[in-house]
């Protein structure tokens, strides 16, 4: 057995990746520097496993079952557009997430505990759910990048309601990156 690439994510309905879209088509027209990530492919990401070998995905789609079926479905907003790792130095472009009632951060901090005991490290840093509209390749276009971003910094993406988690194989190609589901979990269900 190999090596696959995995993440473990929310994923977004139709609605929501059809307004980042259209955000994303309008911040093309004036800002040229930036590798726009598909509309198809953006997703709340929970954990980035890396490579792994293929024979942990039973042992971690067990454990997150576990904790999927301990929290019940929640609501999540999404708003607003800003830079890491700040407006001085953007090198990525991102739409905010929120859940009014911390679900989601309590969710994530359970995952990371989870799957610590069976042997993944937590991250490093704070959780800042958000999702990643692009990677600013140069400044060269700063100026007109932060202008824009302060246009969109208010704007009401919607809500939803979160019902699954998924694990997720990356496989990097050339014309971008191809998400395939290798397992879904509900929440609130055993």
């Amino acid at each position: 057995m190999g090596e696959i690439r995995t993440f473990l994510a929310i994923e977004l309905p139709k609605k929501i990746i059809d307004q980042i879209r259209d955000i994303q088509n309008d911040l093309r027209s004036s800002v040229y520097q930036v590798k726009w990530v598909r509309p198809e492919n953006i997703h709340l990401t929970l954990k980035f496993f890396g490579n792994i070998e293929e024979k942990t995905i039973e042992e971690i789609s067990r454990v997150i079952k576990g904790v999927a079926s301990k929290v019940d479905t929640f609501d999540l907003d999404v708003r607003g557009i800003g830079v890491f790792p700040n407006i001085s130095r953007p090198r990525v472009v991102w739409v905010g997430v929120e859940s009014a009632d911390q679900n989601l951060d309590l969710l994530h901090k359970e995952v990371e505990v989870t799957l610590e005991k069976i042997g993944f490290e937590p991250e490093g840093r704070k959780f800042a759910p958000h999702l990643t509209l692009g990677r600013v390749k140069s400044l060269k276009d700063k100026r007109r990048l932060i202008d824009q971003v302060q246009m969109f910094k208010g704007c009401e993406l919607g809500s939803f309601n979160v019902e699954n988690l998924f694990l997720f194989k990356s496989d990097l190609r050339p014309s971008g990156a191809v998400y395939t589901k290798l397992s879904t979990f509900d929440l609130g269900k055993p």
